[in-house]
């Protein structure tokens, strides 16, 4: 192979039937091109359960089984995050293509190695981002594209729910991913300035709520609220330009994108004053496809193609970046917390 584009069906592994994994199993089988012929996790339950809906996948605890079936065209790797960039080599160095759920992975430096790998080999790598997929973020990408909105000024997003608690990852790792990838491609700079803060309420050392802050060079800002500990399932991207501002709101069964003609307009007869003009609202059409579907397809149009997808490792790399940062703020404000609570109870700081 394999890393050629096939002549037929794209055969899939999936690896890891946690949570994510099914999904993306049911989805890579609806594809006419392609066909889930692999499936592997260590629980043996469930594999057993999964199996039943894919009768004609093989079942396996071992990734080593996937990587010696010369038929198999491309891995989908659905597991912790800690093991995305580790697995995601062992494919790549395989020969095949490989599919990453987000994060591409947990630190910088192994991101960018597996970058580099990807750069040298033949085969397609591509990560799961999934809201870059949405009809609905595509169409709030060409508004700003198109100058829609005027100038952009800010980007503010929220992700919250009283969700799953996690003890290998915090809330931004969990959550942060979807908004970090949104924000740098519709802003479509690097940020110049990051920072963030959070609190563990639940699991000592493990950010339930984290509030993120991205500065870009051209000026532009972005802030991130991501939290499993909230009341609401809120998922929402505003976008706020000089001449209209657009919000994106995930939960809305339609409508889910909005754009409003407000703003502050110079008075014609002064240079120095403004007025708030609050005009109407209205609400794109966009396609109610399922996203993760649009996302799994362009994996498969790619690796048929041979071309780059949309989410390579150079746009899982400035993900991971921005992410370590934001994490290296978060620790830094945590070992500045614990010294100042050590002094402040009488206790010699490193004692």
């Amino acid at each position: 192979m394999n890393a050629a584009a096939p002549s037929q069906r794209v055969r899939v592994g999936v690896v890891g039937l946690g949570y994510w994994g099914p999904n993306l199993a049911r989805n890579f089988d609806a594809l006419p091109d392609a066909e889930v012929t692999w499936l592997c996790d260590a629980n043996s339950t469930a594999l057993e359960r999964h199996a039943l809906n894919h009768r004609q996948a093989r079942t396996t605890a071992d990734l080593d089984d996937l990587l010696g079936d010369k038929s198999l065209d491309a891995v989908v790797i659905a597991t912790h995050v800690p093991s995305h960039a580790a697995l995601a080599t062992r494919v790549l160095e395989a020969g095949k293509h490989v599919f990453v759920e987000k994060p591409l992975g947990a630190t910088l430096a192994e991101t960018e190695r597996l970058a580099e790998l990807a750069d040298r080999s033949p085969g397609v790598l591509m990560v799961g981002h999934l809201l870059e997929y949405h009809p609905g973020i595509e169409r709030l990408r060409e508004l700003v594209a198109g100058g829609d909105l005027g100038e952009i000024r800010y980007v503010y997003c929220m992700r919250v729910n009283l969700g799953k608690l996690r003890t290998d990852e915090n809330a931004l790792l969990s959550l942060g991913p979807h908004d970090i990838s949104v924000a740098l491609s519709l802003v479509g700079e690097t940020p110049s300035e990051v920072w963030a803060r959070g609190e563990s309420y639940v699991n000592p050392g493990v950010e339930d709520v984290v509030f993120g802050y991205l500065r870009f060079p051209s000026g532009i800002a972005a802030h991130l609220h991501v939290s499993w500990l909230d009341p609401h399932k809120e998922r929402r991207i505003t976008v706020v330009g000089s001449e209209r501002m657009a919000t994106f709101d995930d939960m809305k069964i339609e409508g889910k994108l909005s754009v409003y003609d407000k703003g502050f307009d110079q008075k014609f007869e002064s240079h120095s004053e403004y007025m708030a003009r609050s005009g109407d609202i209205w609400q794109p059409h966009i396609s109610n496809e399922e996203p993760l579907r649009v996302e799994c397809r362009h994996f498969i149009e790619c690796v048929c193609d041979g071309r780059a997808p949309r989410t390579d490792q150079h746009s899982g790399l400035r993900v991971v970046r921005v992410l370590e940062g934001l994490q290296n703020s978060l620790r830094e404000r945590r070992e500045a917390g614990g010294s100042a609570a050590a002094q402040a109870a009488g206790d010699p700081v490193g004692a």
